[in-house]
């Protein structure tokens, strides 16, 4: 599996830095307009950009290319060429409409360099899940906005259009061939033995050739130092040191890549949206999921970024409130998938709750949106319930695959959460709701337990009211969270045996006795990082960090499972909602067993 490095700000992505190569092979942004991503990419071989050095005349490749992040964030990259040693810096700067790559050369002889950078636009796409090749003209030409190259492309009216600024002179060629513009950017000059040069540029993005080139100017009259230390800065704010140099990458990593790629700012309208992936490695990417971002990805934000969450909230509960509770959804919130999925609907509650326990800011309680959205999900809970049982049925999984039967345990413990911290938060509104929160509660002990083989209780994934029930987890939504929710102690018995039951080498997707010894489950048989994750919160965090040591993921990113042995990525690379459970669970262990500094 190829190794990426990404990167990204709040409006660009760069999904796909290659760590052979140094290529950039695509960069993407959120369009509201367009309900989802658009991707600009690279062609055949040819990434979309590329740094590229010619030494007295002959074209060199780099050699041996050593990768670091500064700040956990920003990729840099040290390689050979020839007698010359090359750096590359790619910076996504807070706050621009673009990022920036600074390229650095020193000369061990005298010598004439060529150097800069050269590249395809080969296509453009439109992202939601599937990547449907967009219809239209690609133009790159000359501008005097800029002084260099405006690519944009239009369908009648502009579409986007992007564009290159250097901070020092470079001479700028481009042609089109089979529909694709092949360009290069190119500074020539001496250098003597010993000798360093430094070359910047700063790629804008916008709705057309004025927006994109001054968005690349304004980074330029910035200045790269400027721009780096406001980044770094913001980036220091939010990052964490837990026990180990390795444990403090890694939470630090897959936070920036949660934050940075479930979150965005739409380049047509500037709204905040949420998504599953602004990567299109993610096989179901820039799309929203209420599960994914409320029960995954928000904690971690919460703690990193207080700000940040209450945004994603004004969000959820306003332009996403309608169909809460249904599959998935644009990020303009009309549905994408069709279903009903109970955990997604009391998700919102779950966050809210988490989001004043821990700011202690209740304004966010009395917003209209706020009320009419809890007035909204009452009524769907209602709608849901069973006439005689106080348990709510589902009609699809925390996978989002179809139900075997309809009342979910771990669904109705996440209702039960959710009605009571409705009756904490709001007690004189909802107060009431604590006895049918109790009644829940008493429901799942009463219908949703069954002995197994051995006669010792235990929590069935999911019943049917009517006797019959089935033994599974899944590791989206698993039983073994039940104590991290707070429905249960971690002593219940009936608890411990359906863990230890799950847990088991007997059980189909338990992966006990193996180097990753996780669950998995039919949506994918492999050992889960979120089954990782739910480790670390329920009792099982030595295996938990101990499994973390070495494991490669997708190249130290979260992804949606990895093979029982090596650790690498089997499924869902660059799965960002899931980067942030992952770092909200670490960090709670951490700080459960004093790991954290």
């Amino acid at each position: 599996m190829k190794k990426f490095i990404p990167t990204g700000n709040e409006m660009i992505s760069l999904p796909d830095l290659d760590a052979e190569t140094a290529g950039i092979g695509s960069v993407t942004f959120l369009s509201m307009r367009h309900k989802g991503m658009l991707r600009i990419a690279g062609g055949g071989d040819t990434p979309l950009i590329s740094p590229y050095i010619e030494m007295n005349g002959r074209r060199l490749d780099l050699e041996g290319l050593i990768w670091t992040r500064e700040h956990d964030w920003i990729p840099a990259l040290r390689a050979g060429a020839g007698t010359l040693d090359l750096t590359m810096t790619v910076l996504p700067p807070v706050g621009e409409r673009g990022f920036a790559l600074r390229l650095s050369v020193t000369a061990s002889e005298d010598c004439s360099v060529s150097w800069g950078l050269r590249g395809c636009w080969g296509g453009s796409w439109h992202c939601v899940n599937e990547d449907k090749p967009l219809d239209g003209i690609a133009r790159c030409y000359a501008s005097g906005w800029n002084d260099s190259l405006i690519f944009d492309f239009r369908c009648g009216t502009p579409l986007f259009a992007f564009a290159p600024m250097a901070d020092l002179p470079c001479e700028a060629a481009h042609e089109e061939r089979d529909g694709q513009v092949f360009y290069a950017l190119t500074r020539s000059e001496t250098m003597d033995a010993g000798q360093t040069r430094q070359l910047t540029f700063y790629w804008g993005f916008g709705f057309e050739e004025v927006a994109a080139a001054t968005s690349a100017k304004e980074m330029l009259r910035r200045g790269w130092q400027w721009e780096y230390a406001k980044t770094a800065a913001w980036l220091d704010a939010r990052r964490a040191r837990l026990s180990t140099p390795s444990l403090t990458e890694l939470y630090n990593v897959n936070l920036f890549f949660c934050i940075f790629f479930s979150t965005g700012v739409t380049m047509d309208t500037e709204d905040l949206v949420c998504v599953t992936s602004r990567s299109t490695r993610y096989y179901v990417s820039a799309a929203y999921w209420d599960r994914d971002t409320l029960l995954w990805a928000f904690p971690a934000i919460l703690e990193a970024d207080a700000a940040l969450a209450r945004q994603i909230l004004g969000y959820v509960f306003g332009r996403q409130r309608r169909n809460i509770g249904v599959h998935s959804r644009f990020i303009d919130g009309t549905v994408l998938e069709p279903g009903f999925e109970l955990d997604e609907l009391v998700a919102p509650i779950i966050a809210l709750e988490a989001y004043v326990k821990a700011t202690g800011d209740r304004s966010v309680l009395e917003e209209p949106d706020t009320q009419n959205t809890i007035s909204r999900i009452l009524r769907r809970l209602e709608d849901a319930r069973h006439p005689a049982v106080p348990l709510c049925e589902t009609f699809l999984q925390p996978t989002d695959d179809v139900i075997v039967h309809p009342y979910l345990t771990y669904d109705n413990v996440l209702v039960w959460k959710a009605l009571t911290a409705l009756a904490d938060m709001l007690p004189e509104r909802y107060g009431r709701l604590s006895a049918l929160a109790e009644a829940v509660k008493a429901a799942v002990y009463d219908r949703c337990v069954f002995a197994d083989a051995a006669g010792k209780p235990c929590f069935a994934w999911s019943v049917d009211l009517n006797g019959a029930h089935n033994v599974y987890d899944e590791p989206p939504g698993s039983l073994q969270l039940l104590p991290y929710y707070g429905f249960c102690a971690p002593d219940d018995p009936v608890w411990v045996n359906t863990v230890d039951m799950i847990r088991s080498p007997d059980y189909e997707y338990s992966f006990a006795g193996r180097p990753i010894a996780e669950i998995g489950c039919a949506h994918a048989p492999y050992p889960w990082i979120l089954s990782l994750c739910n480790s670390l919160l329920s009792g099982h965090d030595g295996q938990a960090l101990k499994e973390l040591e070495g494991m490669e993921m997708d190249n130290g990113i979260a992804c949606e499972s990895v093979d029982a042995d090596t650790g690498k990525c089997t499924t869902g690379a660059a799965f960002a909602t899931c980067a942030g459970f992952l770092c909200h669970s670490l960090r709670t262990a951490c700080r459960e067993n004093k790991h954290e500094r």
